[in-house]
């Protein structure tokens, strides 16, 4: 037995060791941030291009949120050696995307952007203000950002007539690797969509401008605008907290750790101050990327994970010098190529939302009254039809409750 015991002393592989699980948590931290960034940006591009951006002002959003989401996680992590990893809120764009352009035009949504960015941090030091965004149902929130998310998701069938030679390889790939390797099917969707659309500019001989891809921040100053407040900021400021704070604290906790809240709210909020004349939308903690550095995978030992949320960080800040030059080749890709690649990405948030929309019987009538309303598109008064969503699935609920709660006592 002990010359068994010794047989280990002779093995060069313990000195490398130390180098392996290093690599390991910084190979999970590139990988989180590649699965955020390249998963949901097109849905970024399409929400702010859809309240006014222009290309340039998009670009400069997605360098926005790279570079405050990384710095976020950079110090978060860093200060409480927890992989806290930060998101930027992929539900909220495709809000802006359903929402569409507004009174007062970029300058108002930049106001809403910046006024969500308040709400956010009033919520880590109030909590009130956090239970009441907590006490309101689960369905009918749900309802409001499945109802939002169903025109994006049409997206990739309504792109197949225009564009197929592009779009279809692009829906098959991501097919295929929904099967054998989920986590990676959008990405993989996306590469495809990348080739076929260089393809297309080569063939098709269009001019790309080469000065638009460098790195630029468009600095524009917020306007106030009523219709913004409430038709953009209230409901990014609902579905950020409801459907990306609130779930990635469960996600942390779920792996052990205690997210510092009131820390992560000031960070993420004032986060999304600072982006917001620049066209950042809305800066958030991670719900399902986060796993991939809080996760046994990206450590052994739950006290060294944070490496890997540090990493994702960095990675992040890199990426985000990359952003105009995306921009500029989707801007010069065929029709429907963004929008396919958004849509495919939201498909599981689709699913997900519908599930927790009718999971109730009880107010099955008010999610899906909600659901129609977000759906329609329809706004009244200059305000959006995520907030009429909102206001009328909450009436309904309330109308019909004491008869879903007799229903319920008799059963």
């Amino acid at each position: 037995m002990a010359k068994v015991s010794a047989l280990p002393d002779l093995d060069p592989a313990p000195r490398d060791a130390p180098a392996a699980r290093l690599a390991q948590p910084l190979g999970a931290g590139v990988v989180t941030a590649l699965v955020g960034f390249t998963s949901s940006f097109a849905v970024v591009l399409s929400g702010l291009t859809a309240v006014g951006a222009t290309a340039a002002q998009a670009a400069s959003g997605l360098l926005a949120v790279c570079v405050a989401q990384g710095i976020g996680i950079i110090l978060l992590s860093y200060r409480y050696r927890m992989p806290i990893t930060l998101a930027w809120s992929t539900p909220g764009a495709a809000l802006l995307a359903g929402t569409g352009t507004i009174a007062g035009g970029w300058q108002a949504a930049l106001g809403a952007f910046a006024l969500t960015g308040v709400l956010i941090v009033i919520t880590g030091l109030w909590q009130r203000l956090g239970n009441l965004v907590a006490a309101i149902p689960v369905e009918i929130a749900q309802a409001m950002l499945a109802g939002v998310l169903v025109p994006l998701c049409l997206a990739p069938v309504e792109a197949v007539a225009v564009s197929p030679a592009v779009v279809v390889p692009v829906i098959l790939v991501w097919l295929v690797l929904q099967r054998f390797a989920k986590r990676w099917a959008v990405i993989a969707a996306f590469v495809v969509a990348a080739l076929g659309a260089g393809v297309s500019i080569v063939v098709q001989h269009r001019d790309i401008d080469l000065a638009a891809m460098a790195p630029t921040v468009e600095l524009a100053v917020p306007q106030w605008s009523w219709q913004a407040m409430i038709g953009i900021a209230i409901p990014l400021y609902i579905v950020t907290m409801a459907s990306q704070n609130i779930p990635g604290t469960a996600v942390m906790r779920s792996f052990g750790y205690q997210v510092p809240w009131r820390a992560a709210m000031t960070v993420t909020g004032i986060g999304t101050i600072l982006g917001a004349p620049a066209g950042g939308h809305a800066v958030n903690l991670a719900a399902i990327s986060a796993a991939l550095s809080a996760a046994p995978a990206a450590h052994p030992d739950p006290k060294r994970r944070w490496i890997a949320a540090c990493t994702a960080g960095v990675t992040y800040l890199l990426l985000a010098l990359g952003s105009a030059a995306l921009v500029t080749l989707v801007a010069a890709a065929p029709e429907g190529t963004l929008e396919t690649v958004a849509g495919l990405a939201l498909l599981a948030t689709l699913a997900a939302a519908l599930a927790g929309a009718l999971r109730s019987e009880q107010h099955r009538e008010a999610g899906v009254i909600t659901f129609v309303i977000a759906a329609s598109g329809v706004g009244f008064l200059g305000i959006g039809a995520a907030f009429w969503a909102l206001i009328a699935g909450l009436l309904v609920r309330w109308a019909l409750r004491p008869r879903a709660d007799a229903a319920a006592t008799s059963g």
